[in-house]
Parts: C-alpha cells; sequence; structure tokens
C-alpha cells in the first residue's frame, strides 16, 4: 500500500505543469551527457521548479571545459525551437527503441514515449512543454563529485 501511494504522489508530481520546462530540460541534459560521455541517463534527479538536480555514474569528473560544453550544448537544443511529440505505443516496441529498465516490473502494456526533436526519445510520465522555446536558458549552478556520482544542480533564468 505504501509503494503505491508513493507511486501515486510522484506521478501526480511528474504531471505538474508548472514543472514541464524544468523536465523537459532534464531529457535533454541526459542525452548531451550520454552523447558526451557514454553514460547512462541520470540514476537519480530531483525536479522542482526553481531548481533542478541529476546524479550521473561517470568515470571521472568533468572538466569546467567540459561542463561549459554541456551548458552550450543544452542550450544550443533549446534555442533549435525543436516540438516535443508524445506517442503511445506497445512495450515490445517501445523496447526496441528506448532503455526500460527504470519501469517498474507492473508497468502497462502501453508506453507513454516523448520525443524532443530528433534529439531524444525515452518513456516518460511526466508533463512537457511543446516546443523547447518555452523553456529559457539551461544553467549549471553547481556541481560535486564523490564515488563515480557526478551531481550536478542547474535552474533555468
Amino acid at each position: 500500500m505504501e509503494q503505491n501511494n508513493f507511486t501515486n504522489a510522484a506521478k501526480t508530481k511528474f504531471q505538474n505543469d508548472a514543472l514541464a520546462p524544468m523536465h523537459t530540460t532534464e531529457h535533454i541534459l541526459n542525452q548531451t551527457m550520454v552523447r558526451m560521455f557514454g553514460c547512462p541517463r541520470s540514476r537519480n534527479s530531483h525536479i522542482e521548479r526553481k531548481k533542478s538536480k541529476c546524479d550521473y555514474l561517470l568515470a571521472a569528473a568533468p572538466t569546467e571545459a567540459q561542463i561549459t560544453e554541456i551548458e552550450n550544448r543544452v542550450n544550443d537544443v533549446i534555442n533549435s525551437h525543436l516540438t516535443v511529440y508524445e506517442d503511445l505505443t506497445t512495450y515490445q516496441d517501445a523496447a526496441d527503441l528506448v532503455d526500460l529498465s527504470k519501469l517498474p516490473d507492473n508497468a502497462h502494456e502501453t508506453i507513454r514515449l516523448i520525443q524532443i526533436g530528433n534529439y531524444d526519445i525515452c518513456a516518460c510520465i511526466g508533463a512537457h512543454i511543446a516546443n523547447t522555446s518555452e523553456i529559457g536558458t539551461f544553467k549549471i549552478i553547481s556541481h560535486t563529485y564523490t564515488n563515480g556520482v557526478w551531481r550536478v544542480r542547474f535552474k533555468l533564468v
């Protein structure tokens, strides 16, 4: 019962339209990290309206030059004014397109995929904006590296 209450609370939070710009930015950041470092998408994230954080498993902390490059790449995607699409598909078809390892064992047969232009696609239950032009500017405000985990804190301005 407790697990279901947590799941319902998490689902409600992720579907909060006020978080849509930040949540969509998380998708862009995740894909940027995958492309730059070959790491998995964030293993843990905390998305809020004013500031958010994501944790990435990396062999070493990114250099200051790489951190600047992350910011630049994320902002380049945002400034490309990409359409954000939603598509419903079967679990099997989704498994051919995206990593479903974070989904619970009791996931439905129908999976919702969110695609940001041709830049990113992933399974997601959250609220998203319709176009990246609605996001603003991505800014990394701090970061730490401990025991193979790089935690990045960011905001939108």
